[in-house]
């Protein structure tokens, strides 16, 4: 694990990124200095998925969207290691710009962890 590793229980959120397609887990930030989108790898019960993340300043969250995962991860522990910043944190005026950005961080994910 490395200094950009983050471990946690996973907290309900506002459920703003699930009704625009990209459900999340999220779990508490304390690291004041992380803000944006990052290529992320997250653990759970031994697995392994690519995922989006978000470090959220505001709330103190970081939250995660993995990539082919579907299910309930409330209450349960995750490891979240972050391995390349993608962008900056930006303010969206409306849902349909903010959808747009996450598929574009979602797509640089990929990009980012093709072999």
């Amino acid at each position: 694990m490395s200094d950009m590793t983050f471990t946690g229980m996973v907290q309900r959120g506002t459920g703003r990124a699930s009704a625009l397609g990209f459900p999340t887990v999220n779990i508490s930030l304390a690291n004041k200095n992380l803000s944006g989108i990052y290529a992320a790898k997250v653990t759970v019960d031994g697995r392994e998925y690519i995922a989006a993340a978000y470090a959220d300043q505001k709330r103190g969250l970081l939250e995660a969207y993995l990539f082919n995962f579907s299910g309930n991860l409330y209450g349960r522990e995750i490891s979240a290691e972050l391995y390349k910043k993608i962008r900056e944190d930006k303010n969206f005026t409306d849902d349909l710009s903010l959808r747009e950005a996450i598929a574009a961080d979602t797509r640089a994910v990929t990009e980012y962890f093709k072999p």
